[in-house]
């Protein structure tokens, strides 16, 4: 076999000159970027090809030179693009053809032991053909901090789509890169399963556990205004006194009395699921409201919004919380919505965190395609979640957290009728 070494301004563009060269037979061996683009330099990439010496076309006319240089790049690219769409219904054929010529007769053990290995060929052949079409995207992919093998150029495209911290996502590429088993990586779908078993491992949930021996669980719901805290909390109370195998009392608290339309929404819900309801105009009466229902298994606590930068609002909180003179503990969980970017959820989570957060929830989920937001904060801070809220309908779109869910729908996508 010859090792052959072509250049160009990006990996299509040498992929070409490669297939210019030595035909469509030849096997790429490795894709490194040799030069980075900076400021009056373009982009260099190198790309090493293997082939038989007896396969080398001939040399073609030189008239064609002068024509490929005058085509624009973007045309390149399609060309090679197009020979792998090619090449992918070839195997498509080939495939069928096995399948075809297997089941009218009986095969011999020799032939199925043969056809058994083309299979395994042609599956391998098609995993080639993605990474090279994987290997498009990198030439606009951000650069990182340690170079990515093709086998893992879908997922780490997938995962940097979704809105993942880089940083992050280069650390848990680090990971994986060290500790996967060579055997895995001949695979780009066995790549995917180990990568998304790591991250499950990285995200921390809390587990739904009943009250206990008649002790109660009070649940404060915080966060900025808008994030779905009065809808969810009306899903938490469903959820508590009618859809878990044991019915539970529930009593509400309101401190959201700045806005009077969240007072009546809470109030009408409270009266449809026949709730006792308290309200709290001021701090000292905090320790009353849940005096007054301490018949409830369960407390909600609904507050009022507000920017995460308004510290005076936040403040008025905490003092709720600072005057509870009663023997209950306050479980605080922060409202998201998973549709902001991570550094807008890291400032809110920052903002709110001197009220002592327990747990996280995010809400519209049907309303973003990108997850990797929700998971770099979750990484960051080490705060489990508690649930998901993924629509308005009350108490149908509430999902209790799991590692699983999450990073499903990181790599996949939100589906909401395959996850309620």
């Amino acid at each position: 076999m010859k090792i052959l070494t072509f250049s160009g301004a990006t990996p299509a563009e040498a992929l070409k000159k490669a297939q210019l060269e030595v035909g469509e037979e030849a096997m790429l061996i490795e894709t490194r970027e040799v030069q980075k683009k900076s400021l009056g330099k373009s982009a260099l990439y190198e790309i090493v090809v293997g082939v038989e010496e007896s396969t080398i076309p001939k040399a073609r006319p030189k008239i064609e030179e002068p024509l490929m240089k005058q085509r624009p790049l973007a045309q390149k690219s399609s060309d090679v693009l197009y020979n792998i769409s090619e090449a992918a219904k070839q195997i498509s054929k080939i495939a069928e053809v096995t399948e075809e010529e297997r089941t009218p007769r009986q095969v011999p053990v020799a032939e199925n032991e043969d056809l058994k290995r083309i299979k395994e060929e042609i599956e391998k052949l098609g995993d080639k053909v993605k990474l090279i079409q994987n290997m498009f995207w990198s030439e606009k992919s951000p650069n990182t901090t340690a170079a990515i093998p093709p086998e893992f150029a879908e997922i780490y495209r997938l995962a940097q789509q979704s809105g993942m911290d880089q940083a992050h996502l280069d650390e848990i590429m680090h990971l994986t890169l060290e500790h996967m088993p060579s055997k895995m990586r001949e695979s780009s779908e066995t790549v995917k399963r180990y990568f998304q078993v790591l991250m499950r491992k990285m995200v921390p949930v809390r587990l739904e556990t009943p009250p206990r021996n008649g002790a109660k669980k009070v649940i404060m719901l915080v966060g900025p205004t808008g994030v779905g805290k009065t809808t969810s909390i009306a899903k938490l109370a469903a959820r508590f006194s009618y859809l878990l195998d044991k019915k539970y009392k529930v009593g509400l608290v309101v401190l959201d009395t700045y806005r009077i339309g969240a007072v009546e929404q809470l109030m009408q819900y409270a009266r449809m699921m026949k709730l006792g309801i308290e309200t709290v105009v001021d701090p000292p009466e905090f320790s009353s409201a849940l005096n007054a229902l301490r018949y409830s298994d369960y407390i909600l606590i609904d507050t009022m919004g507000s920017s995460p930068y308004d510290k005076g609002k936040i403040e008025k909180i905490y003092e709720c919380l600072r005057s509870n003179e009663t023997e209950y503990s306050v479980d605080v969980v922060l409202v998201m919505p998973s549709s902001i970017k991570y550094e807008d959820l890291k400032a809110t989570y920052e903002n709110f965190a001197p009220l002592g957060i327990d747990t996280m929830m995010f809400t519209k989920l049907d309303e973003t395609r990108g997850f990797g937001n929700l998971f770099s904060l979750v990484y960051e801070t080490k705060v489990p979640i508690s649930y998901f809220s993924v629509g308005q309908e009350v108490p149908e779109d509430l999902v209790v957290a799991t590692s699983d869910f999450l990073v499903e729908c990181l790599m996949n996508g939100f589906c909401k009728g395959e996850s309620v």
